[in-house]
């Protein structure tokens, strides 16, 4: 009787054991994982960090000059301008971390700010391709397009958030790469097929869709803090004396999460801009200085440029306007406007005979 008390004590004792050695061993691992996981998230925080660094500015001239003779081609007129185009393009998929938009995974499914950027680029990227096609490469309404810009305008213009099938990196590289065939085209004059006419009519053209652009968004920037718009409907009477405008008032806020959003979207368009107008300054040079503009370049690219100062704060705040805490968003929207200002006044420039 006694032994039988004995081995059932000793087997409960085993029990206990085999419990706490397992309990103990579920422990380590859930301690384990918990440290694996705080150690990817700090890392991914760094990463996050450094992808987030908005690429800087690079030498317009110095980098066609560099690039033409890497690739053995001529500077003609038209080579800065696209080759700018080309470096605006590959930024976009070569800087840290890559392209970002349409990542699936963090750290970059985490990221908005790069992200917006990456847009607001892209937003030029395509505007300047679409102007180089149907303008810059023509001489007249009539002349047939070039096929390579043909096919590098609606490669820019893919979803910028697909992720595969395709991807949208693989579209914006082959329309790069139309773009390369073209400028070593335009680069061999052997060749008549491409052409780049440095004309005011076409540089106005373009100059009138950046300028849309500008007043857009200096209108979401000012947005920041609540803007009552106006609404005008025409009543049209039986003559003109009787016509009146009726204003119905509506305030039009950006939503709190998209505040950032839409400043650095702003930041990564005037990046773009402000490289793309440099490049313009170099190749219509000629018009410029004819129509007394070359000033007026150069005043729209000093906004862009400051629209793109180190931002300190760690965040973007939205103050009042007058209130304690600054509005990072009213600051951009008056670099903006002041660029898109001068956007109207060298139009009109060009425009005078």
């Amino acid at each position: 009787m006694l032994d039988w008390k004995n081995r059932s004590t000793n087997s409960q004792g085993s029990t206990d054991k085999a419990s706490g050695g397992s309990r103990s061993s579920g422990s380590l691992i859930a301690r384990s994982l918990g440290g694996l996981i705080g150690v990817y998230l700090l890392i991914a925080l760094v990463v996050g960090w450094y992808w987030s660094q908005e690429p800087s500015a690079f030498q317009v001239q110095q980098h066609a000059q560099s690039a033409a003779q890497q690739a053995q081609r001529q500077m003609v007129t038209g080579y800065t301008t696209v080759e700018t185009l080309k470096q605006v393009a590959s930024t976009l998929l070569d800087k840290p971390g890559g392209y970002l938009s349409n990542d699936l995974a963090p750290p970059g499914l985490w990221l908005d700010n790069m992200p917006s950027w990456e847009y607001g680029v892209l937003v030029q990227v395509r505007d300047f391709s679409r102007a180089l096609r149907k303008d810059f490469a023509r001489s007249q309404s009539q002349s047939t397009e070039d096929p390579d810009l043909a096919k590098a305008e609606p490669r820019f213009h893919f979803d910028n958030k697909s992720w595969a099938l395709p991807a949208s990196e693989s579209e914006y590289r082959d329309g790069i790469k139309s773009l390369d065939r073209y400028l070593a085209r335009l680069s061999d004059t052997g060749q008549k097929n491409a052409q780049f006419y440095a004309r005011a009519d076409n540089l106005n053209n373009w100059l009138g869709d950046a300028g849309t652009r500008l007043g857009s968004l200096s209108q979401r920037l000012s947005a920041s803090v609540g803007q009552v718009r106006l609404s005008e409907n025409l009543q049209v009477g039986n003559d003109a004396e009787e016509s009146g405008v009726v204003g119905e008032g509506g305030v039009y806020e950006t939503p709190w999460l998209q505040i950032d959003n839409v400043f650095y979207e702003a930041r990564g368009q005037a990046w773009a801009l402000a490289h793309l107008l440099r490049a313009i300054e170099v190749d219509f040079a000629d018009v410029l200085a004819k129509k007394n503009a070359t000033v007026s370049v150069r005043q729209i690219i000093r906004e862009l440029e400051a629209a793109q100062a180190t931002l300190w704060s760690p965040m973007i705040l939205n103050g009042s306007g007058y209130g304690i805490l600054a509005n990072h968003s009213l600051v951009m929207a008056n670099y903006i406007s002041r660029a898109n200002a001068g956007m109207i006044d060298l139009r009109q420039l060009l425009s005078q005979g």
